[in-house]
C-alpha cells in the first residue's frame, strides 16, 4: 500500500473561527456535549485518526473574551472519556500542561483513558503559553521559557518511567493460588531529578497500546529539540509550503541524534478549511464568519497569539508594535504573525481579522477539489505526514470537509477507506515501545 496521510479533528469548543458562536448555524453553548459527541462521530464515520482537544487551565480576564465563547470549555480528559464511550475506533488526543501538573497525575489519567477506550489515547505535552495559569496554581508570575521546557524533559521522562511501571503480562489473576500478580512484575521507579521526586510504582496497568501516543506541539527550537527527542506526533503551525517543508526537514533531521528512525514521528501541520461547492460559495462562507468578528475580540486574540501583549492602548488602524520576545507565550507563533503582519502591511485589526479563523495555521478557502489539492501538495512535497484539521464552525464544518474532502483524497488514495487496525498508534502506523525494563 502506497504511503496515506494521517487526519485530526481539532476540536474547539463552538469551532476554530473566533466568531463562530454568533454564526445562526452553530449553537451558541460550548458546553453542549451533543456537539462533540456529533462531530466524534462524523469523524469517525469518515475514518479520521484522532480527534484532538487543547487546553488551557485560565479562564481569560480580558474584554475580548467577554465577546467571544473561549472563556469556558471542558477540561480534555473529562471530555474524551466521555467520547470514548460514544466512539469505537477514532483516537482520543488530549493536552495537558507539564507546567500546572505532576507527572503522576497526568501518568495515571492517559493510562486510564488508553484502558478505557481500548488503546486510543494520545497526550499532547505542551508546557503552557498563557500567562495567566500562574495565578491559578500559586505563583505570582508565569514560569520563564527555558525553565518551561527543562521542566517538560523531565516531567516527559517521568511520565514514561511510570507507564512502564508494569510488565505487559504482570496481572495473572490466578483465582486458584491466590496470585493476583507476581512480585517481580512491578517496577518502582524512585525518580529524584531536578523537578521532580517520584516514588511509583503506577497503579494503573500498562497501557493497550504499550504507552499513551506522546504528542508535542511547540516549534520553538526548545520544542523542535524535545520533540525529537521523544515525540512521536507533531502538531505545528506552519502558514506556507515553503516553511513547512523547511520545518519538516529540520524537525525529521533531528531525530538520528537520539537514534529514531524519521518514521516514528509523524508532523502534522494544522490547516484551516472551508469548503464549498464553488470558490464563490466558499469565499461567501468564510466571509460571513469574518463579517461577525468585533475588531476588539480579533486584537485581544491576537495578544493572547502573540505571547500575552496586552494591545488594547494601540489604535486598530495602526501597524502592529514592536514587542520584545515574548518569554511567557509560544515564540514560534509570535515569530509567524509578526513576519506575516510585516510581509503584508497588515494593521493590528487588519491582522486580527486575518487570525480569526485560523490563528496563524495555513487557510485553504475553496472547493473540495482544490483543498485536496492543497493538502496532497504539502503530503507529497514533504512537508506532512498528515494534518490536523480545523473547520470554522462545529459540528457543520467538519461535516463538509467528512462528505466532500475525505472522499476525494480516498479517491487518490491518499486516505483510507476503512480503519484497518483498533488503536491509535495502529492507525498512525506507529510501534507498540517494548517495555525496556521485563525484556
Amino acid at each position: 500500500m502506497s504511503r496515506q496521510m494521517s487526519l485530526g479533528a481539532f476540536l474547539m469548543a463552538t469551532g476554530h473561527h473566533i466568531a463562530a458562536w454568533r454564526h445562526p448555524e452553530v449553537p451558541a453553548d460550548p458546553l453542549d456535549f451533543a456537539i462533540y459527541r456529533r462531530t466524534a462521530q462524523i469523524a469517525e464515520a469518515a475514518c479520521f485518526d484522532a480527534l484532538f482537544v487543547a487546553d488551557s487551565v485560565a479562564a481569560p480576564a480580558e474584554l475580548w473574551a467577554s465577546l467571544s465563547a473561549r472563556s469556558v470549555h471542558f477540561e480534555p480528559l473529562t471530555l474524551l472519556s466521555a467520547l470514548s464511550a460514544v466512539t469505537e475506533r477514532i483516537g482520543l488526543i488530549a493536552t495537558a500542561t507539564t507546567s500546572y501538573n505532576e507527572p503522576y497525575h497526568v501518568a495515571r489519567k492517559f493510562a486510564s483513558l488508553d484502558h478505557l477506550s481500548a488503546g486510543r489515547t494520545g497526550w499532547n505535552l505542551v508546557t503552557s503559553d498563557a500567562a495567566a495559569e500562574a495565578g491559578n496554581f500559586g505563583l505570582e508570575a508565569h514560569i520563564s521559557h527555558a525553565e518551561r521546557y527543562a521542566r517538560a524533559r523531565e516531567f516527559q521522562q517521568v511520565v514514561q518511567g511510570l507507564w512502564d511501571s508494569w510488565a505487559d503480562d504482570a496481572f495473572v489473576r490466578d483465582k486458584a493460588s491466590g496470585l493476583f500478580h507476581p512480585p517481580h512484575a512491578v517496577r518502582t521507579l524512585d525518580h529524584v531529578g531536578e523537578h521532580f521526586r517520584v516514588k511509583g510504582p503506577l497503579n494503573v496497568a500498562r497501557s493497550p497500546q504499550g504507552r499513551p501516543v506522546l504528542v508535542q506541539a511547540g516549534s520553538s527550537e526548545a520544542g523542535r529539540a524535545l520533540a525529537a527527542q521523544s515525540a512521536e506526533v507533531v502538531f505545528t503551525a506552519q502558514p506556507s509550503l515553503e516553511k513547512a517543508r523547511a520545518f519538516y526537514a529540520d524537525v525529521k533531521g533531528r531525530l538520528a541524534k537520539y537514534g529514531r528512525d524519521p518514521n516514528a514521528l509523524k508532523i502534522m501541520p494544522g490547516v484551516f478549511v472551508v469548503v464549498g461547492q464553488s470558490q464563490a460559495q466558499a469565499e461567501d462562507k468564510y466571509q460571513a464568519f469574518q463579517d461577525l468578528v468585533d475588531p476588539r475580540v480579533g486584537v485581544g486574540l491576537l495578544g493572547r497569539m502573540l505571547g500575552n501583549f496586552d494591545l488594547s492602548g494601540y489604535p486598530l488602524d495602526g501597524p502592529l508594535p514592536p514587542l520584545p520576545p515574548t518569554d511567557n507565550g509560544q515564540r514560534s507563533r509570535q515569530a509567524l504573525l509578526t513576519e506575516l503582519a510585516g510581509s503584508e502591511q497588515l494593521t493590528l485589526a487588519q491582522l486580527g481579522r486575518r487570525i480569526a479563523g485560523g490563528r496563524g495555521h495555513h487557510s485553504v478557502v475553496g472547493t473540495p477539489s482544490q483543498i485536496a489539492d492543497e493538502l496532497q501538495a504539502w503530503f507529497e512535497g514533504s512537508a506532512a505526514d498528515g494534518f490536523n484539521i480545523l473547520v470554522p464552525h462545529l459540528p457543520l464544518g467538519l461535516e463538509d470537509f467528512a462528505l466532500h474532502v475525505v472522499p476525494e483524497l480516498q479517491r487518490r488514495g491518499l486516505f483510507r477507506r476503512h480503519y484497518q487496525g483498533k488503536t491509535l498508534r495502529e492507525h498512525l502506523g506507529l510501534q507498540r515501545p517494548a517495555n525496556p525494563h521485563f525484556v
